[in-house]
């Protein structure tokens, strides 16, 4: 019987050696916000040779979980680790957990690898646009040792994405680079709603050192270039409303393009903690 997955990072484990990789930053993560990790494993057996749940195919599921939790715990080894094999779609499963789940974890399929490329119907894409929870997106590449990176509108989303950017830098013990873009011709980015956000999440985190840049352009380019250099890049869903089951096009860009991981922070609202 698999432990609940309530309240903890739950990682879809799939086949890939991608999976181990995101495994990896899932734990670190559960580790850094002292939560369980939950392993989960979907698989369709209707659609699979012999459509059975057992033998082989049932084997490899457990081996595939095994083979997980050995990595988090040579990852992580003061976290609890649980696993579970369900039937039906890897996607249906995620969204399921996301209800009760603290983060959900995948891998991006590659398609950071490749910057022309526009999914859509890769898993983590479905994934981040309908949870309920924060939902990381892991990489294949291993992320440089640079700032946590979060991309900051003004909009009600893109403030509760700040608060929980500021409560992953405080536990990673990372720099925080907070940026805001305006439009070339806006002087808007002169009044300082940037750096007010920042510096009330400042009193709260005084062990967090936080940079602030507000600047002109595109924010889809802007925030996917200062995202190359960071550990890990923060962002709302969307900042132009609760729109539930989409995402918006700076998130849409990070998720598709950025070399680093990402979260995409949903299901959370401003001064709920985390």
């Amino acid at each position: 019987m698999a432990a609940p997955s309530h309240g903890a990072v739950v990682v879809g484990v799939g086949g890939s050696a991608q999976d181990l990789t995101v495994v990896r930053t899932a734990a670190a993560e559960a580790a850094a916000h002292d939560r369980p990790l939950h392993l989960l494993h979907a698989f369709n057996w209707t659609a699979a040779p012999g459509g059975a749940p057992a033998g082989g195919t049932r084997q490899d599921a457990e081996h595939l979980l095994a083979a997980a939790g050995q990595v988090a715990a040579e990852c992580a080894p003061e976290v609890p680790v649980s696993g579970e094999i369900v039937e039906g779609s890897p996607v249906e499963a995620l969204l399921r957990v996301a209800e009760t789940a603290f983060l959900v974890a995948l891998g991006d399929g590659g398609m950071a690898a490749y910057p022309t490329y526009v999914p859509t119907e890769t898993p983590a894409v479905t994934v981040a646009a309908r949870a309920t929870c924060p939902v990381l997106v892991g990489r294949t590449e291993a992320a440089p040792p640079g700032p946590l990176m979060v991309g900051f509108d003004g909009s009600q989303a893109s403030r509760a994405a700040l608060e929980y950017a500021f409560d992953c830098a405080e536990r990673r013990g990372a720099r925080l680079l907070a940026v805001r873009v305006v439009e070339p011709e806006d002087r808007a980015g002169d009044d300082g709603l940037l750096e007010e956000a920042v510096g009330r999440h400042v009193r709260r985190h005084p062990r967090v050192t936080a940079d602030c840049q507000t600047l002109h352009g595109e924010p889809e380019t802007v925030l996917l270039d200062r995202s190359r250099t960071a550990q890990l890049a923060v962002v709302a869903a969307r900042g132009d409303g609760p729109v539930r089951s989409t995402l918006g096009a700076v998130s849409q860009s990070l998720l598709y393009h950025s070399p680093a991981p990402l979260i995409v922070v949903r299901g959370l609202a401003a001064g709920s903690g985390s």
